[in-house]
């Protein structure tokens, strides 16, 4: 599979990690939209929010069970979490991430 996500959770890209455990992985986005900035992914490739289904929704359930779990790590109380669908949504990566931003104040912007 030549996923990007996939081969960062796997080691062979260099990525800037944040949280792991055995089914989430969670690292700083390379293009931050915030001062805090920390993509969350499943370790299962699932290509997107369209594709869960009862045999892998246990994957998407250990990402917002992880979710407090690093923001508190990272020091922080209040944050937005964004995911994107489908190309014409802006997913560049076709593999399904949760977007964590944290900022002074994030107001009305969106990534």
């Amino acid at each position: 599979m030549d996923c990007i996500f996939c081969k960062i959770i796997a080691g062979e890209i260099p990525g800037k990690k944040v949280y792991e455990d055995d089914r989430v992985f969670a690292f700083y986005d390379i293009n931050p939209q915030a001062k805090i900035h920390v993509l969350v992914v499943p370790k299962q490739h699932i290509c997107c929010t369209n594709k869960i289904d009862a045999g892998n929704s246990g994957a998407i359930a250990a990402v917002f069970e992880a979710i407090p779990k690093i923001a508190k790590q990272l020091g922080i109380e209040s944050y937005r979490l964004i995911n994107n669908c489908g190309e014409k949504a802006g997913q560049s990566v076709l593999h399904l991430h949760f977007h964590l931003l944290c900022d002074d104040k994030l107001g009305a912007k969106i990534v």
